[in-house]
């Protein structure tokens, strides 16, 4: 049995990639697990408006029947936005997904998987997975951090979510030689707070830098991509002091009902978006359309 890979690129893409214009993948968790619809496709059309405000070509990625689309058509994102039991897909479960013609969204492991697949250098998500509370017991730890171990892409995210354990995220990030970057400024982000109580280990204050840094790993034959912490905009942020005991009862809420697994952090998001009446979503908007800002940057400093 002879089989290829059933990758197909929209139209806007297609011709971004002949033209040698920058490009910026996006995830599609956000839209089927990450948000409500409306919001969820509202949310996606605004991020891919503002990759093109800033110079470059957004490539929205999914798996649509059984087929790795680098770039939706509005129709398909619509229908996507709307659809029901979308599969959550990392690099465990991408390739039976598009073998048995399945329809699935991509996390940023998958999302990477298939930028790099398609030649992309850069991606903008809202915030990466990590490593749980409890994990020393649960093992409970995000493929996302592996996969920026070994897959060549730039990923711009508003820091680890504030419902991880950062110190320890940060410590199999280290282990793994992943930069851990902070946008113009010293403290880690988190989320949809502006700084944590954590210093980043390395700060860049320019897209340019962050290509250059990115293309100085590729001349050492380093593996691997980078993380940036792009902070929330001030505007938009929730103060650590205001969201973390909304977090902590979503936690507690979670370890009483044994949710867990890839259930956890729609869940997670989901309690706190009742529990802040609604402004988690609001600062979740603004920091990815933020990091969608800084990555069409980046991919055009490329």
């Amino acid at each position: 049995m002879t089989l290829t890979l059933p990758i197909t690129f929209s139209p806007d893409v297609q011709a971004a990639k002949d033209a040698g214009k920058a490009i910026v993948a996006l995830e599609s968790t956000i839209i089927t697990h990450g948000m409500p619809y409306p919001q969820n496709v509202e949310t996606a059309r605004l991020v891919e408006s503002d990759v093109r405000d800033n110079g470059a070509v957004p490539a929205t990625i999914a798996v649509l029947k059984g087929k790795l689309h680098v770039g939706l058509r509005d129709e398909e994102l619509e229908s996507l936005g709307q659809a029901q039991n979308v599969a959550k897909l990392s690099r465990a479960d991408l390739a039976v997904c598009i073998a048995t013609g399945g329809t699935g969204a991509t996390t940023v492991a998958a999302t990477m998987i298939a930028a790099h697949l398609a030649g992309i250098h850069v991606f903008a998500t809202g915030g990466i997975g990590g490593v749980h509370r409890g994990a020393e017991d649960t093992f409970d730890i995000s493929a996302d951090l592996l996969e920026l171990a070994q897959t060549p892409v730039t990923v711009v995210a508003a820091g680890p979510k504030a419902i991880l354990d950062i110190p320890k995220t940060m410590e199999v990030l280290e282990t793994q030689g992943v930069p851990v970057i902070a946008y113009g400024q010293d403290a880690l982000p988190a989320f949809w707070s502006r700084a944590s109580q954590y210093k980043a280990p390395l700060r860049l204050d320019s897209a340019a830098d962050i290509a250059k840094s990115a293309q100085m790993r590729t001349l050492m034959g380093l593996p691997g991509g980078q993380l940036i912490a792009n902070p929330i905009p001030e505007a938009d942020e929730i103060p650590v002091d205001v969201i973390m005991p909304f977090v902590e009862t979503a936690l507690q809420e979670a370890e009483d009902q044994s949710i867990t697994a890839k259930q956890l952090t729609p869940f997670l998001l989901g309690r706190i978006f009742e529990l802040t009446e609604g402004q988690s979503l609001t600062a979740n908007i603004a920091l990815v359309r933020n990091n969608a800002r800084l990555a069409a940057q980046i991919a055009c400093a490329f």
